[in-house]
């Protein structure tokens, strides 16, 4: 099949290299011509495991192709998705003025029937709106042409997005047009052998169950961290806690990791984006409102254990950061703790060495160069001539240190574990003070 993709962000350049890895010929569109131009020659303007290979293989294979050209990429393909972004606006609610300037852009070149997909994450009745966007355009050129909308949200995890592409759990599709279902099948075909992964339903429901999916997830994340505030004041352990309701499959194991709060481009702008949208039908979103409201305060507690740790005064203090991505496997930095406690860390005074596997020209380029940031080239090196030690991302470099390298290099014998990487016990018997996420303990100066 001929398919269009607009956007070629994080979603939009999975799914499409994807698409065009099983067999169609995939056309991408963007704006950018600096990334379009990069795309040609096999730069990937992201960090995501597996899709550098599969995008150089599908441009040599001459099935995955990237323009500027909006007219081309309307008449390429029947099937024209839109992947752009749809940031949150001033009052948190999604901002769709991307979404729609492409259904305008569709509508402008279209000659012949589309299908357009919003694959963007977007609020419920999107679809309206970009149906009554091509049907303005379509009026003031004075044409009928045929077009149907689709809601097809997309349920990848940064890190893993090749494979959740490549291997869905399941595929919603939002339609009421059997011919257009029979279309989507097609489509999907590659990917639905196994078994049936396919739920189709009313395009309401599947722009709703995007939101509902992250919303859930996200609830049970900030459910945990209540846990574990909880758990350090009680004296228990919520590592041990979460082995105990994990257990219990009506629960399991996934999303219930307490730490220093939760980001990325999806949790946090969706969250946000459903409260608005209850709000704006009347509804006090309440759990969602709690929901939020505890992720912002998580991501001060490694800020407030190191503040404990030395007695309020950070003045002047160098922190050894591990960790800069919001979650390991990705380079993405968006609502990232660890730009919570810098920029924390900088107001109170203290400076930041800081490591991580992919994410330092991120990091550098939302920050640029200051005084009080230095990006080292290994762990190692954060570690030299520094105070304390924070570990605010779990990737696998950090999961078995050196304790006795840390103790010999650390000023302050001190570790700020915000994703429970460390066994207290372990920690401590090499002298090191030790700082968890709800490990029945609170900052504490071990003599050794």
């Amino acid at each position: 099949m001929k398919v269009t993709v607009f956007g070629i962000g994080y979603v939009g350049l999975v799914q499409a290299a994807v698409l065009a890895g099983v067999g169609h010929n995939v056309v991408c569109v963007d704006v950018n011509a600096e990334r379009v131009e990069n795309l040609k020659k096999g730069l990937i303007p992201i960090y995501e495991p597996g899709l550098e290979p599969l995008v150089k293989a599908n441009v040599e294979a001459g099935r995955l192709h990237f323009t500027t050209d909006a007219e081309r990429g309307v008449k390429h393909g029947v099937v024209q998705f839109i992947a752009v972004g749809t940031p949150p606006d001033e009052d948190g609610s999604a901002d769709l003025q991307y979404v729609l300037a492409v259904a305008k852009t569709i509508a402008t070149h279209m000659e012949s029937h589309r299908i357009i997909v919003d694959k963007s994450t977007v609020p419920v009745g999107t679809a309206d709106k970009v149906k009554a966007a091509v049907e303005q355009v379509l009026s003031e050129r004075g044409v009928d042409v045929p077009f149907d909308v689709v809601s097809n949200p997309e349920f990848l995890k940064e890190g893993a997005a090749v494979a959740d592409c490549q291997r869905p759990d399941r595929i919603v599709i939002g339609t009421d047009n059997p011919k257009v279902e029979e279309k989507m099948r097609e489509l999907y075909a590659p990917f639905n052998r196994n078994h049936e992964k396919l739920i189709v339903m009313d395009v309401r429901s599947a722009e709703l169950t995007k939101y509902a999916a992250n919303c859930m997830l996200a609830t049970k994340i900030s459910f945990m961290n209540e846990i574990a505030n909880l758990a350090e004041r009680l004296g228990a352990d919520v590592e041990k806690v979460r082995q105990g309701i994990g257990s219990d499959p009506r629960i399991g194991y996934s999303f219930i990791y307490p730490g220093c709060g939760y980001g990325g481009s999806c949790f946090p702008k969706d969250v946000q984006a459903l409260v608005r949208t209850a709000e704006k039908v009347g509804y006090v979103p309440e759990l969602l409102r709690s929901v939020e409201s505890v992720n912002r305060r998580q991501k001060s507690k490694l800020f407030d254990g190191l503040s404990t740790y030395f007695d309020g005064d950070l003045a002047g203090k160098k922190i050894a950061l591990w960790g800069l991505s919001f979650k390991p496997n990705t380079d993405d930095m968006r609502d990232a703790p660890s730009r919570v406690l810098m920029e924390a860390l900088w107001a109170a005074g203290a400076s930041v060495q800081a490591y991580d596997p992919e994410a330092m020209n991120e990091t550098q380029r939302i920050y640029g160069s200051r005084s009080d940031l230095t990006l080292m080239g290994t762990k190692e090196a954060a570690l030299n001539g520094a105070d304390a030690l924070v570990v605010c991302t779990e990737w696998n470099v950090f999961k078995a240190p050196d304790f006795e390298e840390i103790v010999a290099a650390l000023s302050h014998p001190v570790i700020v574990d915000g994703r429970n990487q460390y066994d207290p016990e372990l920690v401590e018997g090499y002298g090191l003070a030790y700082y968890g996420i709800g490990r029945g303990r609170s900052v504490r100066i071990v003599e050794g």
